[in-house]
C-alpha cells in the first residue's frame, strides 16, 4: 500500500512496530491516528494492513500504549473537532497555547467539576466522571472528549483488560486521564529517564497556531489553508 501526499510524495507504510510508531510520530510532531482528508497524513496510513488490527495483530491500537506511556507523547481526541491524534511535547504545548487563548474553549462549569476532580486526585477515569457527575457513559466520554479538545486532559495512561477464564487480550484497554502539565512537568515520583518539559510557550497564541500548520505542511505538503483550519480550528 502506498498513499500520495498533497506534495505528490509517496508515503510507504513504515510503522511495523511499538518503536517505529514512536519514531513517526516524533518525526512528525503531530499525526491523527486514523484516515481523514488530508492524504497519508495519519499513523493508519502508514501501516500495513497486515499490522492493523487482525485477529493475529492489534497493532497501532495496542502499540498507542507504548507511546503514552514514553512520556514524550500526547495522545487525545484534539485535531478535527475531536478525531484522535498524537502530538510531541513541543507542538502540544504551541497547540495548547492557541486553544486555550479562545473563548470558545473555556471549560464550563460542569466541566470545571471535572477538573477540579482531575486535579485534586491526579486523574480521572470514565467511572468516576459517571460517579461524579451523575451521568451515562455517552454523556462522560462527550465530556472527556470536549476536554481533550480544549487541550485541558490528556490520556494520562491505558492499560490492557484481560477477559475470560484464559485471561485473554483482545484490544480492550482502561483509559486514565490527567492534565498536560500533570504528565509532562509535575511527577511527583518520576520514572527513570523522565525530564520535565515547560508547556509555557514563548510565542503568541497566534505565532503558535502557525507553528502548528507550518509542522502539518512540513510533512503533509501543501494542505490547503481551509483544510488545515479545519483540522486544528
Amino acid at each position: 500500500m502506498s498513499i500520495v501526499s498533497h506534495s505528490g510524495k509517496v508515503l510507504l507504510p513504515e510503522v511495523v512496530s511499538p518503536e517505529t510508531m514512536y519514531g513517526l510520530i516524533r518525526e512528525y510532531g503531530i499525526l491523527p491516528f486514523f484516515e481523514n482528508p488530508v492524504a497519508g497524513f495519519s499513523v493508519e496510513e502508514h501501516t500495513a494492513p497486515e499490522h492493523w488490527f487482525t485477529d493475529e495483530n492489534l497493532g497501532p491500537w495496542d502499540w498507542k500504549i507504548h507511546c503514552v506511556q514514553s512520556g514524550d507523547i500526547a495522545y487525545g481526541k484534539f485535531l478535527w473537532g475531536g478525531k484522535a491524534a498524537f502530538a510531541t511535547v513541543e507542538v502540544y504545548r504551541e497547540l495548547m497555547n492557541w486553544r486555550r487563548a479562545q473563548e470558545k474553549y473555556r471549560p464550563t462549569a460542569e466541566q470545571e467539576k471535572v477538573l477540579s476532580c482531575m486535579e485534586e486526585n491526579g486523574g480521572i477515569s470514565i467511572p468516576e466522571v459517571r460517579k461524579l457527575l451523575g451521568v451515562k457513559k455517552g454523556a462522560a466520554d462527550a465530556l472527556m472528549a470536549k476536554l481533550q479538545y480544549q487541550t485541558r486532559v490528556v490520556t494520562g495512561d491505558i492499560q490492557r483488560v484481560y477477559r475470560g477464564s484464559d485471561l485473554h487480550y483482545s484490544g480492550w484497554q482502561r483509559c486514565s486521564f490527567c492534565s498536560p502539565e500533570a504528565l509532562f512537568e509535575d511527577l511527583d515520583f518520576p520514572f527513570p529517564g523522565f525530564r520535565p518539559r515547560s508547556l509555557k510557550s514563548a510565542m503568541t497564541p497566534q505565532e503558535s497556531l502557525e507553528f502548528v500548520m507550518e509542522t502539518v505542511r512540513a510533512h503533509a505538503g501543501d494542505v490547503p489553508e481551509k483544510l488545515l483550519r479545519k483540522m486544528l480550528l
